[in-house]
């Protein structure tokens, strides 16, 4: 690869290694870009990079010396969202815009002892409550891809800055889709993992919908970063015992047994998303899996319905309980999202448990017969990049869960669930495709998306790069 800031960090590291490349050339070339691309895409509220550049020097020596940790030297985009001890946590909201952290999150604590460098805060939307990246605090962040689109949300700063390349690794969190919609509209690779792999802090350890994990542009490089991140710890009761670890070789998936559907069911899915979606069942068939389109019996309004109930109980609930009535200093979507959650009563609370068993019940008997199921991260190619204010593209409704194809393995939430990259659409947007594996087989689901990868080699040397 000739752009040494789109440099895998499998292979950044490995070149460190050998002598071939020291972490403060990456390091430079990395920032460098990020200065380049930042003014248009708004990817960074945050930069640490004379800090990040004097720790690069001390990774240089720490391999000199045979001592480099397991993320040694390689840059990492940490998502504003977690906490960092010293640094602004302000969640993306105007209220929290002094906020500073007392504590650093778990999951971050161990990038940083792995040698890892946070050298900038990557972008959300308000309290990580939307599926596209703008906010009244820090603006709009756009897609490196096309400029008119969203990176998607909420990890949107994560996805736009590894698509550029001012960044080599980088964290997101998931709570219906915030990993891996930014990494399917943005062409990367996202892991939601299964509840409670990543400690989290709380309350939201205890939200089984919500899960802590790694973006990065090849398959290696995220099994990397969650080898690291993955684990149990004794702040979260939720955290599993023991710590697994993906495996650097994994095996090919010939003869595997791999469910197919185009729309899950139940959503309206675009023509361009349906054909990169018969394509990336077309190169896993080709290397030997077998892939057999089935039907999945689910139903939008129940998916709305519990997602809706859940929602306002916790995430809406949390933040009711810490500013009150919310003024117009909140962005609209996140009015809303609490608006919409104060006729929810206790009652609902047993509604929804119902709804979510009723969704799981079907995935997990597919998932009895199938190794994994394909199927499309998100319904549209892309949105725009200030979707609430701009009309979302050639569609009469404004509710973007009804294109949200991530949220029903929020509701399963130990199913992990793998994006990987599988074409572009007409405006050059990337589409991504999820592949979803048995509750808690992490390492079954980056096999297939590594089969994929490989036959489809998106980010290989000659493959597409954003324009910027």
């Amino acid at each position: 690869m000739t752009e040494l800031h789109y440099l895998s960090a499998t292979d950044a590291m490995r070149m460190f290694t050998s002598g071939e490349l020291s972490p403060v050339e990456l390091m430079t070339a990395v920032i460098r870009r990020a200065e380049a691309v930042e003014p248009q895409l708004n990817a960074f509220p945050a930069t640490l990079y004379e800090s990040a550049l004097e720790q690069a020097c001390e990774a240089e020596k720490r391999y000199a010396a045979g001592d480099a940790r397991p993320l040694e030297g390689i840059p990492v985009a940490v998502k504003e969202e977690a906490p960092i001890a010293g640094q602004l946590n302000t969640l993306g909201s105007v209220r929290l815009r002094d906020n500073v952290a007392e504590n650093t999150a778990v999951f971050v604590q161990r990038i940083i002892d792995a040698g890892g460098i946070v050298h900038a805060r990557s972008a959300t939307p308000e309290f990580s409550s939307a599926p596209v990246t703008w906010s009244a605090l820090w603006g709009v962040t756009r897609n490196p891809w096309n400029l008119a689109y969203s990176p998607g949300g909420s990890s949107g700063g994560s996805g736009a800055a590894l698509a550029a390349g001012s960044t080599t690794l980088a964290t997101g969190s998931d709570i219906g889709g915030s990993i891996r919609i930014p990494s399917s509209f943005c062409g990367v690779v996202g892991f939601k993992p299964p509840y409670g792999r990543v400690p989290e802090v709380e309350i939201f350890n205890l939200d089984h919908y919500c899960h802590e994990g790694p973006l990065a542009r090849t398959v290696a490089d995220c099994a990397l970063l969650e080898n690291v991140i993955a684990g149990p710890h004794p702040s979260d009761v939720a955290s599993i015992r023991p710590k697994l670890v993906i495996p650097s070789e994994l095996e090919p998936i010939r003869g595997l047994r791999i469910a197919f559907s185009a729309d899950l069911g139940c959503f309206d899915v675009a023509q361009e998303v349906v054909a990169c979606a018969e394509a990336a069942a077309d190169r896993l068939r080709a290397v030997g899996a077998v892939v057999d389109r089935i039907s999945l019996p689910w139903e939008l309004e129940m998916i709305k319905r519990a997602a809706a109930i859940h929602f306002g109980l916790i995430m809406a609930g949390s933040i009711a309980a810490e500013f009150g009535e919310l003024g117009e200093e909140f962005t609209p979507y996140v009015r809303d999202l609490v608006d919409g959650a104060k006729t929810i009563t206790t009652r609902d609370i047993v509604e929804g448990l119902v709804l979510e068993a009723r969704i799981y019940e079907p995935l997990g008997t597919l998932l009895d017969d199938y190794d994994a199921l394909l199927c499309p991260t998100f319904a549209v190619a892309g949105l725009p990049a200030q979707w609430q204010m701009d009309p979302l593209p050639d569609r009469s409704d404004d509710d973007w869960i009804d294109v949200m194809m991530t949220l029903p393995f929020n509701i399963a939430s130990r199913c992990p669930v793998v994006n990987v990259p599988a074409g572009r659409s007409s405006d050059g947007v990337p589409i991504g495709m999820s592949v979803v594996a048995r509750t808690y087989d992490d390492v079954t689901a980056f096999r297939v998306a590594a089969a994929h990868e490989e036959h489809l080699g998106w980010w290989a040397d000659g493959g597409p790069r954003p324009a910027l």
